[in-house]
């Protein structure tokens, strides 16, 4: 029989544990010190009698008692989480802290409303904005370091279960320097027009990430590969390279309506790819009132300007952008 006296906390770490993949990882993880999460897996084995970990392995591993309480822990967790969200709505909301991840130019364009609107709504939410690349927001997501994240769609997630949900599509554009021949017209700009020029993207160079942002991918379609001389994630960044005279800029729509345009111009590319944006958390989490409080605001906000809202209406528009991930050993 289980012993009733086993604390909620020690389900928290030994679930951290496996999912973060380390004592290490799950500290960080849950804002606790390495050695208490430690004890909290040692008190949890000693409450249920068998250990959950087998630490005769390198990395340790989790054992057959050790994966049938962990299932048994994300449905405890799950129902306090669900406990705490009805309690919430006889105090008058939910409450707490959400750290929320975004890349620059969506932390921007849309963040600062919706911000402002919650604080309003939700004056017990604080939200802590991070801001990072799309890249690093996966990480930061499956490693628990913040609670929901805006990313585009693509690249898609290389490890761990992603949950998204679209809010808007934004067209691709080419930012160009104001005495280029290219900046005399208004027009959509075709791929060819630009594909033997000095480029600058948006992403890195010489990333381990196959180059699967949009126009990578809309150049590969037009028959072309795209090799930039210059990459960045900071719009402003992007846009002073192509004023220094370094190359065309290729970006998103919001990343150059966020910044300062003088001494170049504008215009969009041809072709039927966009930059599709989603709130994203991670599957495997239990989300706490606070953070699916902040997720409904989300969803519920309006487009930033100059973007298209996304159809929700259609099937699929909710959807995991990456498999469900295996539980991995754990290691010390």
């Amino acid at each position: 029989m289980l012993n009733t006296d086993v604390r909620l906390e020690w389900l928290v770490s030994f679930l951290a544990v496996v999912e973060t993949g380390g004592f290490s990882s799950a500290a960080e993880a849950t804002h606790r010190s390495q050695p208490r999460v430690s004890m909290h897996v040692a008190s949890l084995e000693r409450a249920v009698g068998v250990p959950v970990l087998d630490r005769r392995k390198r990395p340790s591993e989790v054992t057959p008692a050790g994966a049938a309480l962990l299932r048994h822990a994300r449905s405890i967790l799950r129902e306090v989480e669900l406990a705490e969200a009805e309690m919430s709505s006889f105090r008058g909301g939910a409450r707490g802290v959400v750290n929320f991840g975004a890349y620059p130019s969506a932390s921007a364009a849309f963040m600062p409303q919706v911000l402002r609107d919650l604080a309003e709504s939700e004056p017990d939410i604080t939200v802590s904005l991070v801001e990072t690349d799309t890249l690093e927001l996966d990480s930061a997501l499956l490693r628990g370091e913040i609670d929901l994240c805006l990313r585009p769609v693509t690249p898609r997630p290389t490890q761990g279960a992603i949950r998204t949900r679209p809010l808007w599509r934004e067209r691709l554009v080419a930012v160009i320097p104001e005495g280029d021949l290219l900046a005399a017209e208004d027009k959509p700009l075709d791929v060819a027009d630009i594909a033997h020029r000095d480029l600058i993207s948006i992403g890195r160079l010489e990333s381990d990430v196959p180059p699967s942002f949009e126009a990578y991918q809309l150049f590969r379609d037009e028959g072309y590969e795209l090799n930039p001389v210059q990459a960045t994630n900071q719009p402003q960044s992007l846009v002073s390279m192509v004023r220094a005279g370094l190359g065309i800029g290729l970006t998103n729509a919001l990343a150059a309506q966020i910044s300062d345009l003088s001494g170049v111009k504008v215009r969009e590319l041809n072709g039927p790819h966009e930059r599709v944006v989603a709130v994203c958390w991670n599957a495997d989490a239990v989300l706490s009132p606070a953070a699916r409080t902040v997720l409904t605001a989300l969803a519920q906000a309006p487009a930033p300007v100059g973007t298209r809202p996304v159809d929700r209406s259609r099937p699929g528009v909710r959807q995991v952008i990456a498999p469900p991930r295996r539980i991995h050993p754990a290691s010390e």
